[in-house]
């Protein structure tokens, strides 16, 4: 998931107690299936109450926890310290589970809502970060684009390339994220936003370094209310943001960059060890049924992967939106982030500790 703006938790009592049991391990059993299932999930990520109609229509007890990050996520699951059965990791961190040998090979027949009402391009982004499509589910994914007020620019933005134009200096907005803000600059010079060739990551690097005197600022969540209060010109963000700006300010227009950009995924996965791995099933696909993943777009508002959700939108502007629901196969060079393994994560953060220092 990508940086969203928090907003004021709504959890039942249930949520609550549920939470508490994953936290000291409660529940969680060593054999299969005992009327539980186990997931870990980012914050305010699901409607709870998509939560009580998957524990009333199953019989099943629903033991909830959440995190903040992927970071996070990864070394309590890899320890095992609590034993979760179904848990959203982002498209990169999928890779390196994948790698650590952590995911369960998924069984569709068992499952037939996620076979069905996924979208065949999803499926086909994901192979990414899950080549054969063994391990994952899409739950919400987005792009990563340009957001420009039309009042404050001399011409439509349609490019990475504009936001290196001296005419918009102390007016850009940039990601202060390594990723992402290399990402832009991998893609302006025609390199993967995966490389960990030295030589390209040194030319984006070089870049970044001569941007930096027009950005007004690095920012994250800040990018939505300063471009709504039109305090920037353009700015790099997440396309669920975007939607929510446009709704504040008219004069504001997203698009995809041509150079190309990143498409992020959060998807579901059960955990090899998963101790209840029937019920995890069970759960994946009541979240990819049609009538409640509308409920968890509208309660989350990232955009769905499954077809079925978004002919049940009933606002037309939004099921017909091209921020929310872009055709991919009209854009060129879209990838999704990989896992660099330690030796590229490490060259991305010094090189990006290089970009800021300068």
């Amino acid at each position: 998931m990508k940086n969203k703006t928090t907003r004021a938790a709504i959890l039942t009592l249930s949520c609550l107690l549920t939470s508490m049991a994953a936290l000291t391990g409660c529940g969680a059993s060593g054999g299969g299936s005992n009327g539980e299932v186990i997931v870990y999930n980012w914050g305010e990520y699901i409607d709870p109450e998509t939560i009580e109609m998957f524990e009333k229509e199953t019989g099943i007890k629903v033991v909830y926890d959440e995190f903040e990050t992927n970071e996070t996520m990864f070394p309590k699951v890899e320890s095992g310290a609590a034993s979760y059965d179904v848990v959203c990791p982002s498209d990169y961190m999928i890779s390196k589970m994948i790698a650590a040998d952590m995911l369960a090979e998924l069984n569709f027949d068992n499952m037939p809502n996620a076979k069905a009402n996924i979208g065949a391009q999803y499926y086909e982004q994901s192979r990414g970060f899950d080549p054969d499509n063994k391990y994952s589910v899409p739950y919400c994914w987005g792009t990563v684009g340009i957001l420009y007020n039309q009042t404050m620019v001399e011409e439509p933005i349609t490019n990475w390339a504009q936001l290196w134009d001296e005419k918009y200096a102390d007016n850009i907005l940039m990601q202060d994220s390594v990723r992402d803000a290399f990402m832009v600059a991998e893609k302006l010079n025609g390199f993967s936003m995966n490389t960990v060739d030295p030589d390209e990551l040194a030319v984006a690097r070089d870049s970044l370094i001569e941007q930096k005197p027009l950005v007004q600022a690095y920012v994250i969540d800040q990018v939505r209310d300063k471009m709504i209060g039109g305090e920037a010109a353009i700015g790099v963000i997440y396309s669920g943001e975007a939607i929510y700006t446009q709704r504040e300010n008219p004069d504001l227009v997203y698009v995809i960059p041509e150079e190309g950009t990143n498409i992020w995924i959060d998807s579901w996965v059960i955990l090899k060890d998963a101790p209840n791995k029937e019920n995890a099933e069970k759960f994946i696909d009541f979240m990819c049924r049609g009538d409640i993943a509308v409920k968890n777009f509208e309660y989350i508002t990232y955009s769905t992967p499954n077809d079925a959700a978004r002919e049940l939108i009933e606002d037309e502007d939004i099921r017909n939106s091209e921020i929310a629901f872009p055709d991919l196969s009209q854009y060129d060079n879209l990838e999704v982030f990989v896992y660099l393994g330690e030796e590229g994560d490490a060259l991305y953060n010094e090189m990006w500790k290089e970009v800021k220092s300068n």
